[in-house]
């Protein structure tokens, strides 16, 4: 008789140990937050309200440099007639290929100066290329627009986004002749 009440608590044992590596388990394999391409692009796009309320008065700007209304269409090619401008305008970088998916991003220049970064592809084949673009995009935004130039620092843990970041980031800035 004393080997039954063994076996309930072996059962007993055995069933707590199971649940407790379940637990462990699925605690290991919870997924992170995540922040998608449309929260990163949101959060980017937060100094466009500027540009646009500027916008209205590029149409004005745009009318004396409208002389040469071509001019306007190769703006981003000629850099020295960009410069001189007050106008708002958009450039769109060449997409950068990186190992975890293509970074491209879109500028808003006013007066030659960069008034907004949009990321307009960014890495996104799992849920941690969403959380890492969602960390490094708004702090990359931030050092492009106090540097306004390439000239930023790669963010940590998020290397390779950031070194597609830069070498869009120089096409669109190459693109307008800034």
């Amino acid at each position: 008789m004393s080997a039954f009440p063994a076996r309930p608590l072996r059962r007993v044992l055995l069933s707590t140990l199971a649940t407790v590596a379940g637990v462990v388990v699925l605690l290991t394999l919870k997924p992170h937050t995540t922040a998608s391409a449309g929260d990163v692009a949101a959060g980017s796009a937060a100094p466009a309200p500027a540009p646009s309320a500027t916008s209205g008065t590029s149409g004005s700007s745009n009318g004396p440099s409208s002389g040469s209304s071509s001019g306007s269409s190769n703006g981003p090619s000629n850099g020295s007639s960009s410069k001189g401008t007050s106008g708002t305008r958009t450039v769109d970088g060449d997409t950068a290929q990186t190992r975890y998916g293509p970074v491209q991003l879109r500028l808003t220049l006013t007066g030659g100066r960069i008034t907004a970064v949009k990321a307009v592809q960014l890495p996104n084949d799992n849920p941690r290329d969403g959380e890492i673009s969602g960390f490094a995009i708004p702090q990359l935004t931030q050092e492009t627009l106090a540097a306004q130039s390439a000239k930023i620092d790669t963010v940590s843990g998020a290397t390779y986004t950031s070194e597609g970041y830069v070498r869009s980031l120089q096409s669109a800035l190459d693109k307008a002749g800034v």
